[in-house]
C-alpha cells in the first residue's frame, strides 16, 4: 500500500466521522430545541419526550433547518405562546452550541 492510498483512506475515514458527528449534533440540538419549545407550551414530561422526538423527525422532511423552524413556530403559535421566528432561530443556535459541547464532552 502506498502513502497516497493510506492518506486517502485516512481522509475518507475522517470525512465519515465528521459527517456522523454533525448528524448526531443536529439530532441532539433538535431534541433540546423540542424540549425548550415543550416547556414554553407547558407540556407534561411524557408529552415533552414525544414532542422532542417529533422535532427530531421533522428535520428529515427537507434539507436545512427551515422545516424545524416552521414546525416549532407553528406549534408555539398554535399553543398560544408569543414567539417569533427570530426567537426560534436564536434558540436553535443556542441549542446547537449546547449539543456540540455535550457531544464533544462524551468523545
Amino acid at each position: 500500500m502506498t502513502t497516497f492510498e493510506d492518506r486517502e483512506r485516512g481522509e475518507e475515514a475522517k470525512f465519515a466521522h465528521d459527517e456522523e458527528m454533525q448528524f448526531r449534533i443536529q439530532a441532539r440540538r433538535n431534541r433540546l430545541l423540542g424540549q425548550w419549545a415543550a416547556e414554553r407550551m407547558g407540556l407534561s414530561a411524557a408529552e415533552t419526550e414525544g414532542y422532542a422526538k417529533g422535532v427530531v423527525q421533522a428535520d428529515f422532511e427537507e434539507a436545512g433547518d427551515e422545516d424545524v423552524i416552521r414546525k416549532l413556530l407553528g406549534d408555539l403559535v398554535s399553543a398560544g405562546v408569543d414567539a417569533s421566528e427570530g426567537e426560534v432561530r436564536t434558540a436553535l443556535a443556542d441549542k446547537a452550541v449546547e449539543a456540540r459541547r455535550a457531544l464533544m464532552g462524551e468523545a
